[in-house]
């Protein structure tokens, strides 16, 4: 099965970049008069000329395009005109804090997602149970910039508890654990909220489901505690098709961190992307793109493999 979706990999790849570049080349947006800036204004366009000839902007799209793959290969990236430094530079300094922000917030998800979805099956019906689902429903209808702007007003501006934004404080001299802990407080649980409401509702309607099951029943019957017929027979029942959401999830939550790291300017990809996109930086979006791919095809490699695990009867060559 890993050989096979390695071979699959690879088409999802080409395409991928193959799209950016299309829409790259359908771009109004001029990069070095981008580059340039205020300057382009004054600058003469036999400078500019020069500057697109450098790249290769002017050259046909299957050019390019071939040109890109050939540095891919021999680990080039290209130059990033939005950041001035090599793409793979950007991607070394700034991937580490994209992946520890998406990977405390999954965490933080799959925990409380299950803890919460799990109590509220049990008592189905509720006043846990139907407070529960209207916060969830909630907040599946706000925007992630806007959970992180209000949490911003009340927990920095007006409270004081934490910082508004960044890493570490203005006056810091290095990055100090704490310190960066403290920051990453406010960015990891809002990035969690938004992401949320989908894991407590699935578990929540996965266990109720599980709950009405002949081997659960039967194990009340038996007259074992209620925690081991929730937490050992409904709950492990309910979280074999809990780890297929997790993968398939992944795409919108590392959509979700490029708003949050925007607005709680942190230094990751996020941001960077942003940047990118505003300053037609082809060469960071087309490699931000493509590792944002890699990582959700490896995403869910991993869930098809722990699903195998967990149920000895999935077969992994079907």
């Amino acid at each position: 099965m890993i050989r096979r979706r390695l071979l699959v990999a690879v088409p999802v790849l080409a395409a991928t970049s193959m799209g950016m570049f299309a829409l790259g080349a359908a771009s109004p947006i001029d990069p070095a008069q981008q580059y340039a800036g205020a300057a382009a204004f004054t600058t003469t366009e036999e400078n500019l000329a020069q500057l697109r000839a450098n790249w290769g902007v002017d050259d046909p799209l299957p050019v390019q395009y071939a040109r890109w793959v050939g540095n891919l290969l021999r680990g080039d990236l290209g130059w990033s005109t939005s950041r001035h430094e090599p793409v793979t530079s950007v991607l070394a300094a700034r991937a580490g804090w994209t992946l520890l922000l998406v990977g405390l917030a999954l965490a933080l998800v799959l925990v409380a997602s299950v803890l919460l979805g799990t109590l509220a099956a049990y008592r189905r019906g509720g006043v846990f149970d139907r407070a529960l689902r209207t916060v969830a429903y909630a907040v599946q209808s706000m925007p992630v910039f806007w959970i992180g702007l209000a949490a911003i007003a009340v927990f920095a501006l007006t409270l004081g508890w934490l910082p508004a934004g960044g890493l570490t404080d203005l006056t810091a001299t290095g990055t100090d654990p704490a310190d960066v802990a403290r920051h990453l407080v406010l960015p990891v649980t809002v990035l969690a909220i938004s992401q949320a409401p989908w894991f407590v509702l699935f578990v929540r309607d996965a266990v109720a489901e599980s709950l009405r099951e002949d081997h659960v029943l039967a194990a009340r019957a038996r007259g074992l505690p209620g925690r081991t017929v929730l937490f050992g027979h409904a709950l492990r029942t309910a979280l074999l098709p809990f780890l297929t959401l997790v993968g398939t999830h992944l795409p919108e939550l590392v959509g979700g961190a490029v708003l949050v790291e925007t607005v709680f300017s942190l230094p990751g990809l996020g941001a960077v992307t942003v940047q990118a996109a505003l300053g037609a930086d082809f060469p960071l979006l087309a490699a931000t793109t493509l590792a944002t791919t890699v990582v959700v095809l490896a995403a869910n490699l991993a869930t098809d493999l722990g699903y195998a695990a967990a149920d000895p009867r999935v077969r992994l060559d079907d």
